[in-house]
This record gives structure tokens, C-alpha cells and sequence, in this order.
């Protein structure tokens, strides 16, 4: 079950622009971005549109790799990279990008992310290289 407190919404324009959910408060130290696709969110083929949907990978596996060192999920991590892999139609209704760590070390690590849709459909997967941004809390 989420605990509201977990869930950071309406924190960057994208998000109040887009309207999706990041929900850093699992056990398993996931991070989730959830967004219920309308018309608004689709391509030209009534699908979602690519872009939408990099960014909601590229947000679940940015805050998956900062709970590796930040039980809030809002430690700063930069995207190095990010590939993504159109799998299938994203239609309307709830989707969610879930991030996993996969390896890395002290400042960069590769989480890897999927892209479902509530039915359980597969839409996208990402892999991705992330950088911890230096300076923070009981850093030198």
C-alpha cells in the first residue's frame, strides 16, 4: 500500500505539465512514476506519445538510483544516458514506470526501468546510466 506521504507531486513544472505521480515509498526502494493517459498525452495514432513516456522512465529510474542514498527520493542523480525500447501501444488509462538498480558503484549506477500499463501490458523498457550529483549532505 502507498503511504501518501511517499508521493511527490506538483513538485517541477513537468510534473503540474504532465500531471504524473512519483511514488518513492515502496519497500522494495522502487521508485514509480504513475500517470493516467487521456487525450492530452497521446500521438497523432492516439497512443502515447514517445516523449511522454521516456520521461516517465527516466524519472522512476533517476529517483530509484537516488534511494540508493536518500530514503526521500529527491538526492539529485543526472541522466548519462537513457535507451528505450517501444514495445508495445501505451493506451489510455494508468500507467506506471518502475525503476530497478542493475549495478554500478559510488557515483554512477545503471538502473533499468519498465513501462506498464494497468491491464499489464508491457509498453517500454529503459536502461539508463545515472550520476550522483556531488556536494550534498556529509559530503567534502
Amino acid at each position: 500500500m502507498t503511504n501518501p506521504a511517499h508521493l511527490i507531486a506538483d513538485e517541477t513544472g513537468a510534473q503540474r505539465l504532465v500531471g504524473y505521480t512519483l511514488d518513492v515509498g515502496q519497500p522494495d526502494r522502487r521508485a514509480r512514476c504513475h500517470l493516467v493517459v487521456d487525450d492530452r498525452h497521446t500521438n497523432r495514432h492516439g497512443v502515447l506519445h514517445g516523449g511522454i513516456a521516456a520521461m516517465l522512465l527516466d524519472n522512476a529510474c533517476g529517483a530509484t538510483a537516488s534511494l540508493t542514498v536518500d530514503d526521500s527520493g529527491r538526492r539529485p542523480f543526472l541522466t548519462v544516458s537513457l535507451n528505450i525500447d517501444f514495445i508495445g501501444a501505451g493506451r489510455q488509462g494508468r500507467v506506471t514506470a518502475t525503476g530497478r538498480v542493475v549495478g554500478g558503484g559510488r557515483s554512477l549506477l545503471f538502473v533499468a526501468g519498465e513501462l506498464v500499463h494497468e491491464d499489464g501490458t508491457l509498453i517500454a523498457t529503459a536502461s539508463g546510466v545515472f550520476k550522483r550529483v556531488p556536494g550534498g549532505a556529509g559530503e567534502g
